[in-house]
């Protein structure tokens, strides 16, 4: 699945629109790699995510095409949620 799929789907943003800015603004990676938004996820992986001066690392643990926003939380756990400071 692309990552701006998986990050709207698992409800970790809210909008594809979104995550597809964030990518294109180098500010999505996986495995510590800045990706574009049309990446593959794969289960495993790890998903860092920096808006503004905050940065969340999430590990992928499932990945459906639709997700009931129950099955949203167990498809990913966070690893950290820090604040960045420049």
């Amino acid at each position: 699945m692309r990552i701006d799929k998986f990050l709207k789907v698992s409800r970790i943003l809210k909008r594809r629109s979104v995550s597809k800015e964030l990518a294109d603004n180098q500010r999505i990676e996986i495995n510590n790699k800045i990706v574009k938004p049309s990446h593959e996820v794969k289960v495993g992986d790890l998903v860092g995510i920096t808006f503004g001066n905050r940065k969340i690392i999430v590990r992928v643990l499932d990945i459906m095409d639709i997700m009931k926003k129950e099955d949203a939380k167990n498809s990913y756990e966070i690893v950290s949620d820090e604040f960045i400071n420049d």
